[in-house]
């Protein structure tokens, strides 16, 4: 509500002392309430027109102020003013801008900005309706003069802001008014404006470049939307490319000059227009590129390029579908004609240059795709291209590789440029990119760069280059195996594994695995000499023997993995195979006992953390070796089982650790999920003792990821693990109870999404069991026990708002009532199914929270109306009775109660989704 009583004439002086940066913190909040009060009050604002019409201010803060406040009327107030008022704003502004015409010093930046974004609005909001001669009015007001005309361009870009530019978002009724403005602009003032805007240039190109410049973009940013013959003239061009010789003015003229060419035309004239444009750049030496030092300019200058020879190309793509052979024909030579100046200033060593003439660049070889066939020119071009481009693909020598800052973010940017033309280019051309790359690489790169010597070159980025050279072209060893030894000489010795930077090692471990993996077939005389000399890379690296290890545990993954797979894929015999699993896997093993018996008598908890995290990796590099069997078969068939049960009965005490259970029980539970796909069967023994461990103390990310390593159990192992199931069903259920009865903080979101994730994977075993054809499970829990587990499911499809368990807590159900819910089902289940399970279906769909709009929502909707289908199958006419009982007291009508009965009897369930989601969509109007 605005105040209605009115301020008095003068401002509150103390408040306007709070405006000043450095005033105190009292003085500052005592001026944003002065503000706040002025913008509130009906007519408080008109102590600040004053202010402003008369000059009674010298404080820039204070009239910033001041303009804040008539700009809030404007913007917020304007259609409840009265006449007077609007009129009072109109002459309050050109008061203040006649005032500015005889100052000697123009007004801040800041200030003019203010002005002229007041201006703006003022405009947008009166010139349609009350004050239709507004430009002229200032026009008249301001003439020649340089603090006028400073404002009067500000004042036109403010309006480009409000009304044409098209990154600021409008609602449709501002887009309409836009519209209807820029109509009456083209109608009433343009002209006028454009003839100033020659004026303008015309009087302070000598003399005033600030203002010229502005002025250039003005014609920029308007080019796009008014009568392009108005500034496409002799007269108007020849005066811009006379500022193209004007180093103050030139860049702005440039850019002047790409939005005249931007603009939509007819093809013929566009090439017409593009075609004087570089006519007379070309005879005032703008085209020798290599006499110019400017590289701002030349950035310019090539985004003007860039623009005539994109424009040229669309007349160009444009003729040829209005089949003019012999116009399109002059637009295509006109295009050619271009191809030198682009080439210059694509490998012009400026990167931001190159960067700018990219998009010419590409489109030209759009074109030339299109051709029928290339002319012997046109294929020297796509070599120029092309070598060109693999030219400005190398690192500068500042690059820095050890430290990548904007710069190099940079250059990463524009070569992913480049790498796109190199993918036109292989469109365009492919057999002659294809007879380069063949001749250029085939030929020499890749026999030299495994032969030259180059992986010695001391630069690390040459010789990570190298690696991941070899590795991405790893398909070229084969057909040439004869360079394998070589090249794994350099990832075993201080080339690669070994070398003094941290950064290259790391990325060599990575390339290594890939590089084992890839050739591994021809490896076989050489594995266990790769074994011998990656074994001290291999070592667990305990935390107190104060040396630093060469490779970080993640590389170390890397290496493992990859000797795992040179010894499962070597040729050896079984015998041997286990030999070197076993000399790989017992320095883990007798590592992990020695460090594990320290660990509980270490008291320092940092201490206790450092020797946990080494125990984990013990366990992480163990599994990571079992990656190179893809079943149980493949490792019997390398007699590898023993190994792994042996690294089975070492880890497994570690669950009984008293301390850093969590780190010690998540790398457990990830070998024992590895184990049960390598060993099957035989890691059953293991599983209850470790099942045990595991519940004990349990938090809540403890338990979230055990039910995953029982759900692999059940679902694999079925009723082999049914006994081990109903022994460990209803211990398991009251940990997870436990757990998520525990209190938290209310504003505690970590715990609270804890909590969310351990209900989902709860909610995920009981499916897993039921889908599994295990109901026995369940059903030997007990009559109470049985009960509570229900009810758990029963509340999670309707009271927690989160579709993703709901919509597994009514799978569940569907599939216990086809278990239960028949003839020969559990005992009370059919009781239960109505008093519990068809509530649920209608009461969790109705709930404020249940969002319909939701695809994943919509999902438990399926769910539910698949669970009711599912009692309708197993119950017949009794649930149909039932559902003529109970719906009447939702309020739901007779009429729609029997048409829902009807709908559920179809067969098609399909028809009873529609339906249902329907039935909630009214239901909740």
């Amino acid at each position: 509500m605005a105040c209605e009583s009115a301020l008095p004439a003068i401002m509150d002086e103390q408040a306007l002392m709070g405006l000043n940066p450095n005033a105190d913190a009292c003085y500052r909040q005592r001026a944003l309430a002065y503000f706040e009060q002025l913008k509130e009050s009906l007519d408080g604002w008109e102590v600040c027109a004053e202010a402003l019409a008369k000059g009674f201010y010298s404080d820039d803060h204070v009239k910033f102020f001041c303009f804040q406040v008539l700009e809030h009327q404007i913007k917020f107030r304007h259609g409840s003013l009265t006449a007077a008022q609007q009129q009072l704003i109109r002459e309050t502004l050109m008061k203040w801008l006649q005032a500015q015409l005889m100052n000697v010093h123009p007004e801040k930046p800041f200030i003019r900005n203010k002005v002229a974004q007041v201006l703006a609005l003022t405009f947008v909001m009166e010139f349609l309706t009350l004050w239709p001669k507004f430009f002229f009015d200032i026009l008249n007001l301001v003439g020649l003069n340089s603090n006028g005309v400073d404002i009067y361009l500000r004042t036109l870009m403010a309006i480009d802001a409000e009304v044409v530019d098209r990154d600021i978002l409008h609602s449709p009724e501002e887009t309409r008014r836009n519209i209807l403005i820029k109509d009456a602009m083209r109608e009433q003032c343009i002209p006028a404006l454009v003839e100033s805007w020659f004026q303008i240039l015309q009087t302070y190109q000598h003399t005033h470049s600030e203002l010229t410049c502005q002025c250039l973009e003005v014609v920029g940013a308007y080019v796009s939307w008014i009568d392009l013959n108005l500034i496409a003239n002799d007269r108007f061009v020849n005066l811009l490319l006379s500022h193209m010789s004007i180093e103050e003015l030139r860049e702005e003229a440039c850019d002047c000059l790409f939005e005249i060419v931007n603009k939509g035309m007819e093809p013929v004239d566009k090439t017409k227009l593009v075609e004087t444009l570089c006519q007379v750049l070309q005879s005032a030496g703008f085209f020798s590129i290599e006499q110019e030092e400017d590289v701002d300019f030349l950035a310019k200058f090539s985004r003007l390029v860039n623009g005539m020879g994109q424009s040229l190309v669309l007349s160009w793509t444009k003729l040829s579908k209005m089949a003019d052979v012999k116009v399109s024909a002059e637009t295509l030579r006109a295009v050619e004609g271009k191809v030198p100046l682009m080439l210059q200033l694509l490998i012009h060593e400026d990167d931001d240059i190159s960067a700018n003439i990219v998009g010419f660049c590409y489109d030209y070889l759009l074109v030339l795709k299109q051709l029928p066939a290339l002319s012997e020119q046109q294929k020297t071009n796509v070599e120029a291209i092309m070598l060109a481009v693999m030219n400005k693909l190398k690192y500068d020598d500042e690059y820095n590789f050890e430290n990548e800052g904007e710069d190099e973010a940079m250059f990463v940017e524009y070569r992913k440029q480049l790498k796109m033309l190199l993918d036109r280019l292989a469109q365009v051309s492919p057999e002659l990119l294809l007879e380069a790359v063949h001749r250029v690489f085939n030929a020499t790169m890749q026999h030299k760069l495994v032969s030259c010597g180059v992986s010695e070159y001391q630069h690390s980025s040459v010789t990570l280059e190298f690696f991941e050279t070899v590795v991405r072209y790893d398909k070229f060893f084969l057909v040439e195996p004869q360079h394998i030894p070589s090249v794994l000489m350099a990832f075993l010795d201080h080339r690669g594994l070994r070398h003094s930077s941290p950064k290259v090692r790391s990325r060599v471990a990575y390339l290594f695995s890939r590089f084992i993996k890839t050739l591994h077939k021809y490896m076989n005389a050489f594995i266990e000499d790769i074994l011998r000399r990656i074994q001290d890379l291999l070592e667990l690296a305990p935390p107190e023997n104060g040396f630093p290890a060469l490779l970080s545990s993640d590389d170390q993954l890397f290496v493992f993995e990859a000797a795992g797979v040179l010894i499962v894929n070597g040729e050896s015999p079984a015998e041997r195979k286990q030999a070197l699993m076993r000399n790989l896997l017992a320095p883990l093993m007798e590592a992990f006992h020695m460090l594990l018996a320290k660990l509980p008598q270490e008291a320092d908890e940092e201490r206790q953390a450092v020797l946990a995290d080494c125990l984990s990796h013990a366990v992480g590099f163990a599994s990571r070796t079992s990656k190179a069997f893809s079943n149980k078969q493949t490792v019997k068939q390398c007699g590898c089982s023993e190994v792994y049960l042996d690294c089975l009965q070492t880890f497994l005490p570690a669950l009984s650790c008293p301390v850093q259970r969590g780190p010690l029980r998540s790398a457990v539970r990830s070998f024992l999920h590895r184990m049960i796909i390598c060993l099957e069967e035989e890691v059953l023994p293991f599983i209850p003792a470790a099942s045990q461990h595991m519940l004990k103390d349990c938090e809540p990310r403890d338990l979230q990821e055990f039910i995953p390593l029982i759900s692999q159990i059940t679902a694999k192992f079925k009723n082999q693990v049914s006994p081990f199931l109903q022994e460990i069903f209803m211990p398991l259920v009251m940990a997870i109870f436990e757990v998520l009865s525990r209190p938290a903080e209310e504003n505690d979101q970590t715990a609270a999404l804890e909590k969310q994730m351990l209900r989902r994977s709860y909610f995920s075993f009981v499916q897993t069991i039921a889908s599994s054809g295990m109901n026995e499970v369940m059903a030997s829990q007990g009559a109470e026990n049985i009960e509570r587990v229900l009810f758990t499911i029963i509340q999670g499809a309707v009271d927690f708002p989160d579709p993703v368990a709901q919509k597994t807590c009514f799978i569940i159900l569907s599939r216990l009532v086809e278990l239960w819910g028949g003839k020969d089902g559990l005992v009370g289940f059919p009781d239960f199914i109505y008093k519990h399970i068809v509530p649920a279906c209608f009461m969790a769909p109705l709930k404020p929270t249940f969002d319909l709009s939701d695809a994943q929502t919509v999902l438990t909707l399926s769910e539910c109306t698949l669970t009711l289908h599912m009692i309708h199958l197993k119950r017949g006419l009794e649930c149909i009775r039932f559902l003529q009982e109970y719906l009447p007291s939702l309020q739901v009508s007779p009429e729609i109660t029997q048409e829902l009965c009807q709908v559920l009897q179809q067969p098609d369930v399909k028809v009873l989704k529609n339906y249902m989601k329907v039935f909630f969509q009214q239901a909740k109007l």
